[in-house]
């Protein structure tokens, strides 16, 4: 097999030379006819004889150093006909000095311009002639392309363009451009029309009657983003778009890997940059514990965690199921580190205690909560419990056993809140405060929804996708601040190890985002129509809801951080004496499941603190 393929190889180079050797000499063959007027006498065809052996030699070698034999003529590129125009040049000059070396100044200058041109035209002219037969053999392979159109005409989509050409797989046929650059309207993009701005995307799909939106702006910023993703919804067309630039950079996708528009890539969120050195300084050896590892953003940060190269990651979780996924996935990809899954209650004080003394870690990240809203409404003693002297087992115990850091990871539910989820982790920030004593230093860090958490809305709203409908939003001008699951989690590193004790830190969400939006998006990513496959129904408010979050509460202002993605909040009185005193009548309602007078005293606390 490999003697034939070494045969096969030579026998293609072979047939290059013998192609070259054919064109160089009717190129030059040519320029005599057109110097001479088509009349060859004897003497021309002599010199003609005898100067074609030297002009095959010279310009066979220079191709070969220029290694275009190795070419596939199919495949022919800008960068081959700058090769071969810098190798017949060569050539040509080598020749030149030849000829008038032996004869002189009698030989016709004008051969040697004449025949540069046609080597040029005729070697080039095979090598695209080849690409061109190909490519429009594709075209006629490819049968109901979708009519699409191009937004971007700069690099990027003159590069898109180009390989949906040649490409086989990419089965649309570009009917149009758009573009916002004024100096490109008019223009053509390998033949294809810049028809207008950005603005005018559903008019011009509805003219050319486009059946796919491909979308060609890498390096385009957040709002230009979020605009482009607003005019192509109302087109009511599918878009897709191709990998973002970094991507491109890194190497991780090419040009024509083109893929749907996720759901996360309407918040228009910029790549999160950490202060990598410090945080693996802050990271590296050290023992974490992590709470709630099992669920979606402790199991996201303990993978984050594990980049950083601890000593030691002990995962504390009560759900054993996703416990042991994450420890798997975590042993797998960091065979090197010590990970350590724990089955364990927040409320189980022994167990708490027990598992710091044993491990000692340096930080504990306390992600373990009652996170669902309406639900908590129903089961509010038991959100209490959990949220708030779950949260004081285990602060309390990390005090008792020196742990050096303990980071909160809080909501923004918890500034002015409505809701008794809300409400508990208010007052699990307020009891950090009251904890940040030597040797352990407290804080929180608050952020919004995590796109694609246990939960966010998106798995709702999928799974009611899935089963047919109805999608339910409780009210068309309900908004929330969102963010990624991986930039929730790297910014929370972040702001742990920026934090000294007794901080609160908010982290920048962006801009929020209307829950009937996303609901449309999911729908139209479903391949459905809304109202024809897919229902929305408005259902209202539920207990514990409001239309928008809040930023800040009264008494609060944030203040910029080292970083310019993480602000602190801050808190402009707080009397922890009296805290505790109140916090002691919580408990002792809670103990005594008084449902009403708890959820009193926690509005009481809220509205204080």
């Amino acid at each position: 097999m490999v003697a034939s393929n070494k045969r096969d190889i030579l026998f293609g180079r072979l047939a290059i030379v013998a192609v070259h050797m054919v064109l160089i000499t009717l190129a030059y063959f040519l320029a005599y006819l057109l110097r001479f007027d088509f009349s060859f006498l004897p003497d021309q065809w002599v010199r003609f004889l005898g100067t074609l052996p030297f002009l095959l030699l010279i310009r066979l070698t220079v191709f070969y150093r220029f290694h275009l034999y190795e070419e596939m003529w199919r495949y022919v590129s800008m960068q081959d006909i700058l090769a071969l125009l810098k190798a017949v040049t060569l050539s040509s000059l080598l020749f030149v000095a030849l000829v008038l070396a032996v004869f002189g100044h009698s030989f016709p200058r004008s051969i040697f311009v004449l025949e540069w041109v046609l080597c040029l035209v005729l070697v080039g002219g095979a090598r695209l002639t080849t690409r061109a037969f190909r490519e429009s053999s594709w075209q006629d392979q490819r049968v109901d392309r979708k009519r699409s159109v191009v937004v971007g005409a700069g690099d990027a989509g003159e590069m898109l363009i180009r390989e949906i050409e040649r490409s086989l797989t990419l089965n649309c046929l570009v009917v149009g451009v758009l573009d916002d650059d004024p100096r490109k309207q008019g223009r053509r993009v390998h033949g294809i029309k810049v028809m207008g701005v950005v603005d005018q995307l559903p008019a011009v799909c509805k003219f050319l009657e486009v059946e796919e939106i491909l979308i060609a702006i890498p390096s385009a910023t957040q709002k230009q983003r979020l605009r482009v993703f607003r005019y192509c919804r109302e087109s009511g067309i599918p878009f897709k778009s191709i990998p973002a630039l970094n991507e491109l950079l890194q190497g991780d996708a090419n040009i024509g890997h083109l893929r749907e528009v996720r759901t996360e890539d309407l918040l228009g969120r910029e790549p999160v940059k950490l202060d990598f050195d410090s945080l693996r300084q802050g990271l590296q050896g050290k023992r974490i514990l992590v709470t709630g590892a099992g669920g979606s953003i402790g199991s996201e940060l303990c993978r984050q965690l594990a980049g950083f190269a601890p000593e030691l990651l002990v995962l504390f979780d009560r759900s054993e199921s996703s416990l042991f996924f994450i420890d798997v996935e975590l042993k797998r990809h960091h065979p090197d580190l010590r990970v350590i899954p724990v089955i364990g209650d927040v409320l189980d004080s022994e167990k708490v205690e027990e598992v710091l003394e044993l491990h000692a870690p340096h930080i504990v990240y306390h992600t373990a909560a009652y996170k669902h809203v309406p639900l908590m409404e129903e089961h509010p003693l038991e959100a209490i419990q959990n949220n708030v002297f779950g949260t004081e087992i285990v602060g309390l115990a990390a005090r008792r056993r020196g742990v050096k850091k303990f980071i909160f990871i809080s909501t923004d539910k918890a500034v002015k809140p409505v809701g008794i989820m809300g409400m508990t982790k208010r007052i699990a920030e307020c009891l950090l405060l009251s904890l940040n004593t030597d040797p352990t230093k407290c804080l929180a860090v608050r952020f919004g929804n995590v796109l694609e958490s246990d939960g966010s809305v998106l798995p709702l709203f999928r799974w009611q996708i899935a089963n047919g409908g109805p999608v339910t939003v409780t009210d068309p001008d309900a908004s929330r601040y969102f963010m990624l699951l991986s930039e929730a989690s790297q910014l929370v590193i972040q702001a742990g190890e920026m934090g000294h004790g007794g901080e609160i830190f908010f982290l920048d969400m962006g801009e929020p985002v209307k829950i009937l939006d996303l609901a449309h998006t999911l729908i139209k990513q479903s391949e459905l129509e809304t109202g024809k496959d897919v229902s929305i129904e408005i259902i209202g408010l539920r207990p514990g809801e409001r239309l928008q979050e809040e930023l800040v509460m009264e008494g609060e202002r944030l203040l910029r951080s080292e970083h310019d993605k993480v602000f602190k909040v801050q808190t402009l009185h707080f009397d922890a004496k009296k805290f505790g005193e109140e916090l002691d009548s919580l408990r002792d309602l809670v103990q005594a499941r008084d449902r009403k007078g708890a959820i009193a005293c926690l509005q009481k606390m809220t509205a204080q603190y």
